[in-house]
């Protein structure tokens, strides 16, 4: 693709997990890159920034100033930032709102102001509806969340709609599952997959909150991508959609898997139930099948034995 032809894809947090996945594919399908992150952040694999055609701004979603630079020249936004964590959220929800929810208002002025073409958002399947009435979770499903980061993420949904009606700014809002998968940070506090892959390769204790029963819907990073790729295009009929699997895994069971591809006994550990852990979560996703066409391709055996084999051949287990 010609230079002057590159829509520009400006990626909030494209140093994390998934935004490292998805500045690759970006730039793969022929698009310019520009990512904004926090300082001192490294970047696994820096290579992707040698490219001319890649740029990295230094910068805090909080700032406006950062994002008046970073927006300015941008065809889409993927909008990938959250400064919160489910667990946590509810420790502090003034400050869950004057990060998450302010700073995505001063990002959708700044996106009008800038003739923006579509912001991206990366929602949260797993908190915005509470706890099921049904199974599975379709997108029309009461939203009761029981977490300020649930609460959160649905008021940016929200202003999206807002905007959109306001002032025409196209969007498409991605619920996602649980992903996991090559890249994700084995030592966090969150990422269930991640976290017991991890401390079954270093050979320690996983520790469970509650009797391990809690189901939850995981979708591998690589199916995460192609959801993000296919919301590029303008808005049909629909804006938001769940992205997961449409399967759900106790957390016995993802153990069970982890132990049969690593080979390993783990040890469990048993802890008393978080308040915030609803019963069970799977996603509904033929909306995102009969209109994105995306459809996700790794079953969660082949997705563990993937990133098992990435944490051992890149040691960061």
């Amino acid at each position: 693709m010609e230079q002057s032809q590159r829509k520009t894809c400006l990626v909030l947090g494209g140093l994390g997990f998934i935004g490292s996945h998805l500045v690759d594919s970006l730039l793969a399908q022929g698009f310019r890159v520009r990512v904004l992150d926090r300082p001192r952040i490294k970047a696994k694999d820096d290579s992707r920034f040698s490219s001319p055609y890649c740029e990295l701004l230094e910068g805090d979603f909080t700032n406006e100033t950062d994002i008046v630079e970073a927006i300015q020249g941008c065809d889409y936004c993927f909008h990938l930032v959250s400064t919160t964590l489910p667990k946590s959220s509810n420790a502090n929800p003034v400050f869950d709102v004057e990060s998450n929810v302010v700073g995505t208002i001063h990002l959708l002025q700044h996106a009008v102001a800038n003739g923006l073409k579509k912001v991206i958002f990366v929602s949260s399947g797993g908190t915005v509806y509470g706890t099921p009435l049904t199974a599975p979770i379709h997108e029309s499903h009461p939203t009761n969340p029981v977490c300020s980061y649930g609460i959160t993420k649905l008021m940016i949904e929200k202003y999206l709609s807002l905007f959109y009606s306001l002032h025409g700014l196209d969007y498409t809002v991605l619920r996602l599952a649980n992903p996991y998968g090559e890249g994700q940070r084995t030592h966090s506090t969150q990422g269930a997959v991640a976290v017991f892959l991890g401390k079954a390769l270093r050979g320690e204790t996983v520790e469970i909150w509650g009797d391990g029963a809690v189901i939850r819907d995981y979708i591998h990073i690589s199916d995460v991508v192609e959801a993000l790729l296919l919301s590029i295009p303008p808005t049909k009929q629909q804006h938001v959609f769940n992205i997961g699997s449409g399967r759900g895994h106790s957390l016995k069971e993802a153990l069970s898997t982890i132990e049969m591809v690593t080979k390993r006994d783990v040890a469990r550990h048993y802890q008393e139930a978080r308040a915030f852990d609803v019963p069970a979560n799977i996603l509904d996703i033929s909306a995102a099948r009969e209109i994105l066409g995306w459809q996700p391709k790794v079953e969660f055996d082949e997705g563990v034995e993937r990133f098992s084999k990435w944490i051992q051949a890149h040691d960061f287990a």
